[in-house]
Order: C-alpha cells, then structure tokens, then sequence
C-alpha cells in the first residue's frame, strides 16, 4: 500500500512562493508516477502537473510557466513549487500517484493553501 504526505501549504500573499512536498512510502518509486491536484473552493478537483517514471512531465493550463513539478528518487519525494501564486491558486492541494492511468490512484490527505490579495 502506498502511502502519501504532503507538507508545506499555508497562507501566501499575491505574486508570492511556497513549496509544497509529497513523500511517499511503500511504492517503488523508479516505477510510478507522482502528480499533484488542487480543488478550489466551489470547483473541481483539476491536474496541477504530474511526471513520470521517465522525467516526462505535464501541467495543468493555468499553471503552467509558474509551478514546477520536481522529484528527488532518495527521498522518494515530489515536489511542486508554485511562483506568482495569486487568488485563484487557493484551494487544497493533492498529493497523488499510481502505476499505470487507468489504475488505482494513491491519495494523500491534502494540504490547504491561501493566497491572499
């Protein structure tokens, strides 16, 4: 069973930085894919980015050019570090990963994050 942590949501200001971090346990890492999701407030939960195995990585529209997906295999960890954030970035931030697309998705709990104006 895999299991997700995600850390580092909080409140920002406008245009501001916050780096939030996903460590995962019981996966084998080389072999799966990491990616992060956001609902905001009232909406749907939406891709922010994702990579894979291979490095390929994905964003999300509205993001895409500020975030930046990252991961670091010996700690079996993703990152995402957000730049630029503004109000519509707020909302709380998902922690997910799986083998295969069409497979299970791992979930993490969610860690909240505020952007001020």
């Amino acid at each position: 069973q895999v299991q997700l942590v995600e850390s580092g949501g909080g409140l920002v200001q406008t245009g501001g930085s916050l780096r939030l971090s996903c460590v995962a346990s019981g996966a084998i890492f080389n072999l799966i894919t990491m990616a992060w999701y956001r609902q905001p407030p009232g909406k749907q939960r939406e891709l922010v980015a994702l990579m894979s195995p291979g490095d390929t990585l994905k964003y999300g529209e509205s993001v895409r050019g500020r975030f930046t997906i990252s991961r670091e295999n010996k700690k079996e960890t993703a990152y995402l570090q957000m730049n630029t954030v503004s109000p519509e970035d707020t909302g709380v931030y998902y922690c997910s990963a799986y083998y295969q697309a069409g497979g299970k998705h791992f979930w993490g709990k969610g860690t909240l994050v505020t952007v001020s104006s």
